[in-house]
């Protein structure tokens, strides 16, 4: 029971990552707002920079997510029959990549909004 416990709450953060970038890239928020959507100061700056970073983002959170369900599902699976214990420190463990990757995925969208626009938010050449 355990398992199947730890198995659904694995697939939670990628599920979301999918979800929430299926939605940014499809459906991203029409209007910048400071309540929803990917909120930082370079993708605030304007519309143009605000749909960009909503699309790489909505992209990159999709490739990801679905890429960590696929592997948390082909970590956790062989664990089956293991003890609770050892289930609870493969979810640990799995649970803290997941979220370190849901974090860093920050890092490519502004890289990519800093080659594209300067610093007022206009597009480069």
């Amino acid at each position: 029971m355990i398992w199947w416990i730890t198995f659904i709450c694995a697939m939670i953060i990628p599920s979301i990552m999918l979800c929430c970038g299926l939605l940014m890239w499809k459906r991203p928020p029409r209007k910048i707002n400071g309540f929803i959507g990917y909120r930082t100061t370079k993708s605030m700056k304007n519309e143009e920079t605000w749909k960009y970073a909503h699309d790489f983002c909505g992209k990159l959170w999709t490739a990801l997510g679905a890429a960590a369900l696929i592997i948390s599902a082909a970590v956790i699976g062989p664990f089956y029959h293991a003890s609770e214990k050892t289930v609870a420190i493969v979810a640990l463990v799995t649970g803290i990549t997941q979220f370190a990757v849901l974090l860093t995925s920050v890092i490519p969208t502004e890289i990519a909004l800093n080659r594209t626009f300067d610093n007022d938010g206009i597009k480069r050449r």
